[in-house]
């Protein structure tokens, strides 16, 4: 991961998700959040209803090899918590990286854009 430092401490967590917006997609769910850094940040969660220990450490591998393969297109200066769905269960990380690459970063964009029109 070239422009990004990993999210772990609580606070930034719950920052977050309070003050973070969110996408929400079956696989997942991305809160994103302006960071004024010129580099990115990443936090991964993947809760029990995932699975046992192997099927949330696998969730976690997909997660950040997706990440990895389109880290180059997000934006800088955003911290991004991803959060795992049970859904991820079954997918391979190729399916993963197409929707972050597609319409994650699509939505993602959509958000940091300035709003367009005014008064007419």
């Amino acid at each position: 991961m070239q422009k990004t430092v990993i999210l772990n401490q609580n606070r930034d967590f719950l920052q977050l998700y309070r003050r973070g917006r969110k996408i929400v997609s079956p696989y997942m769910i991305l809160y994103v959040r302006k960071n004024r850094r010129k580099y990115n940040r990443l936090g991964i969660t993947v809760g029990k209803k995932v699975g046992c220990a192997v099927k949330r450490n696998r969730a976690r591998r997909i997660i950040r090899q997706a990440y990895r393969e389109t880290e180059h297109l997000l934006p800088t200066g955003i911290d991004l918590v991803i959060v795992a769905l049970p859904a991820i269960d079954g997918i391979r990380s190729t399916q993963l990286r197409d929707y972050l690459a597609g319409n994650g970063l699509q939505r993602i964009r959509r958000m940091f854009a300035p709003p367009e029109g005014g008064k007419s």
